[in-house]
C-alpha cells in the first residue's frame, strides 16, 4: 500500500508550482478582459461603433469559458488516466503558447477579417488549456497535503487568482502609462508576451514533481477507469450538475469585480488608476483571508464555509454598486471589502470541497467539469451580460438583481454537496473496489 503522505519537499513544490500555475491562468484571463474591455474593440473590431465593438470584443473574452468544458473533459479523462503531473505540463505548455501567440497576432488593420477568427481561435485554445489547469493544481496540492491541512494548502494555491488579478493590475498600469497611440501600436502585445517568461519558471517548477501519492494508490490498486469523464457524467451527473450551478456566484462575482468594475468606473468618471488601486488592495485583502477560511474550513467544515460565502455574495451587490457610486475612495474600497469577502470565503474552501465530492479515481474529470461548466455559465457571459444590462437601463439595479439571483441558484444547488470520506477505497465504486486484506484496511484509514 502506498502512504498518503509524501516528503516535506514535494508538498512544498506541489503548492509552489500550482500557485504559479493558478496565478497565470488568472493573469491571462483577467489581462485579457482588461484588453477587451479597453482596447481590442478598436483593434481587432474596427469597422462598427464603439460600443457594439466592445461588446464584440468582451464575446471573445467568452469564447475561453465556452472552451474550457472541452478542455476539462480531455485534460480530465487524461489526469484520471495518466496522471496529474504529466497533464499540467500539457496544459500549462499550452495555456502559454496561446497567450504569446495573441501578443504576436496581427491586427484588423493589417490582416482584416482574419484577425478576429484568429484570436477567438486563440482564445478558445486558451481556455481549453485552462480548462484542465486550474482543477489540476488544486489536485496537487490537495492529493500532497496531510489530511486536516487540505483545506490550508489548497486555499494558499487559491489565492494564485488575487496574485494573477495583483499582476495583471500592475502590467496594464504600466502600459496605460504609455500615449494610447503607442498602447494601440504595440504596447497592448508586452503582456501576453510577458506571459513566456512566467510560463518558463512554472515549467521548471513542474517538472521537479513527482506524481501524488494518490494517484499512485488508484494505480496500485487497479482502480483507474477505462473513460472516466464519461463516468462521471453518467453516474454522477447530478452531482455534477449541482457542483457547477454552486460554483456560479465564484465566477460572477470574481469576473464583474475585477473586469466589468473597470467599465462601470468610466460611466462613473472614476479614474482608471484610481480603480486599479482599488483592486489592488482587493488583491491583498483576498491573499490574507482566503487561507483564513481554508484554515477555518479544516477546523468547522468546509461546507458551511462554502455556503456562507455564497450567502454573502448573494447581498453584497446592493451595497457594491452604491459604495462606488460615491466616487470616495475610502467608501469604494468598502464596497470591495463587501464584494470580495463572500468570494474569499467560498474560494478558500472549494479547491479541497469540489475534489472530495467526487471519487479519488474519478476525481479529476469532477472537478474539472463541474468547475469549467460553472465558469462557463457563470463567467463567460456575464461581463457581456452587466453591459448590456447597464447600457439598456443605465441603472446598477438590473445587474445587481442578476448576481442575487445566481447566489440563490448556487445556495439551492449547494445543499445537494457533500464531501466524501478520505481514503481511496472508500471513495471507489463497489465494483471495483479491491479486496484488502485487515492490516491494509488499518493503513488506509489512518
Amino acid at each position: 500500500m502506498i502512504p498518503l503522505l509524501t516528503s516535506e519537499g514535494q508538498r512544498r513544490r506541489a503548492v509552489l508550482s500550482s500557485l504559479i500555475g493558478n496565478s497565470i491562468e488568472f493573469y491571462e484571463f483577467l489581462i485579457y478582459g482588461s484588453f477587451s474591455s479597453l482596447y481590442f474593440g478598436r483593434l481587432f473590431f474596427p469597422s462598427f461603433a464603439p460600443t457594439t465593438a466592445t461588446l464584440l470584443s468582451l464575446s471573445t473574452f467568452g469564447v475561453a469559458f465556452v472552451g474550457r468544458p472541452l478542455g476539462a473533459f480531455v485534460f480530465g479523462h487524461l489526469g484520471d488516466r495518466l496522471g496529474r503531473r504529466t497533464t499540467l505540463i500539457t496544459t500549462l505548455t499550452v495555456m502559454g503558447g496561446a497567450t504569446v501567440l495573441i501578443g504576436l497576432l496581427p491586427t484588423y488593420r493589417t490582416i482584416g477579417v482574419a484577425a478576429p477568427i484568429l484570436l477567438s481561435v486563440l482564445r478558445f485554445v486558451q481556455g481549453c488549456s485552462l480548462g484542465g489547469e486550474s482543477s489540476g493544481g488544486f489536485l496537487m496540492a490537495l492529493e500532497n497535503a496531510r489530511p486536516g491541512k487540505r483545506g490550508l494548502l489548497t486555499a494558499v494555491v487559491g489565492t494564485g487568482n488575487a496574485w494573477g488579478l495583483l499582476l495583471a493590475n500592475a502590467v496594464l498600469l504600466l502600459v496605460t502609462l504609455l500615449p494610447e497611440r503607442q498602447v494601440l501600436s504595440w504596447g497592448w502585445r508586452l503582456p501576453f508576451l510577458f506571459s513566456a517568461v512566467l510560463v518558463a519558471f512554472a515549467l521548471r517548477v513542474r517538472l521537479r514533481l513527482a506524481e501524488t501519492p494518490e494517484f499512485e494508490r488508484v494505480k496500485s490498486e487497479g482502480a483507474v477507469r477505462a473513460v472516466p469523464a464519461l463516468e462521471i457524467v453518467g453516474r454522477h451527473g447530478l452531482l455534477t450538475l449541482c457542483a457547477s450551478l454552486s460554483a456560479l456566484p465564484m465566477f460572477l462575482v470574481f469576473y464583474l469585480g475585477s473586469v466589468f468594475s473597470l467599465k462601470y468606473a468610466a460611466t462613473l468618471h472614476v479614474g482608471r488608476s484610481q480603480m486599479l488601486t482599488l483592486l489592488a488592495g482587493s488583491c491583498v485583502f483576498l491573499i490574507v483571508a482566503m487561507p483564513f477560511f481554508g484554515r477555518l474550513g479544516d477546523r468547522r467544515g468546509r461546507k458551511a464555509v462554502f455556503v456562507g460565502g455564497i450567502a454573502v455574495m448573494t447581498v453584497a451587490p446592493f451595497a457594491w454598486f452604491p459604495l462606488l457610486e460615491t466616487r470616495s475612495l475610502p467608501l469604494m474600497a468598502l464596497g470591495f471589502l463587501a464584494l470580495f469577502a463572500g468570494f474569499a470565503a467560498n474560494y478558500g474552501v472549494q479547491g479541497a470541497f469540489y475534489p472530495q465530492l467526487f471519487p479519488t479515481a474519478l476525481r479529476y474529470s469532477g472537478m474539472s467539469i463541474s468547475y469549467n461548466v460553472g465558469g462557463l455559465l457563470g463567467g463567460a457571459v456575464s461581463p457581456l451580460i452587466a453591459t448590456s444590462l447597464l447600457g439598456k437601463y443605465h441603472s446598477w439595479t438590473p445587474i445587481a438583481l442578476y448576481m442575487a439571483a445566481t447566489g440563490v441558484i448556487g445556495l439551492t444547488a449547494s445543499l445537494f454537496l457533500h464531501e466524501r470520506p478520505v481514503g481511496s477505497s472508500a471513495q471507489l465504486p463497489a465494483a471495483v473496489r479491491p479486496v484488502a486484506a485487515p492490516a491494509d484496511v488499518a493503513t488506509a484509514g489512518s
